[in-house]
């Protein structure tokens, strides 16, 4: 970049921009709300129990599906209903955890909004 391109004035950022101190606030509101939001839809606990639950339903579909060949190469253990029951357990608990304490919101900033 030149010289020319560096001490050039930055379009809506000087003092007269336009905006009041309410639109600010206000816009800054907006965005800690969408952040919140966003916190509480890509919780881990969200993603890991629903895909534990998936999977857990998958494996334990087959187990019980599983033929008497496949259980006798595991010495007797249907360890495809096992584990996808287990699967199943983990999941619902991480749900039902992410139901009972749900992420907390950000904490606001330090600033306070002036009064008028």
């Amino acid at each position: 970049m030149s010289d020319s391109e560096n001490s050039a004035p930055r379009s809506g950022h000087s003092e007269n921009s336009g905006y009041s101190e309410q639109d600010v606030q206000r816009e800054v509101t907006a965005l800690e709300g969408k952040s919140a939001t966003a916190a509480r839809i890509f919780d881990l606990r969200r993603i890991i129990g629903g895909l534990f639950v998936l999977y857990g339903i998958i494996v334990t579909v087959t187990g019980i599906t599983d033929s008497q060949a496949a259980i006798d190469k595991a010495q007797g253990v249907n360890i495809n209903l096992w584990t996808g029951i287990g699967m199943l357990v983990l999941g619902v608990f991480f749900l039902v955890w992410l139901k009972l304490r749900p992420a907390a919101p950000p904490v606001p900033s330090a600033q306070e909004p002036r009064g008028e």
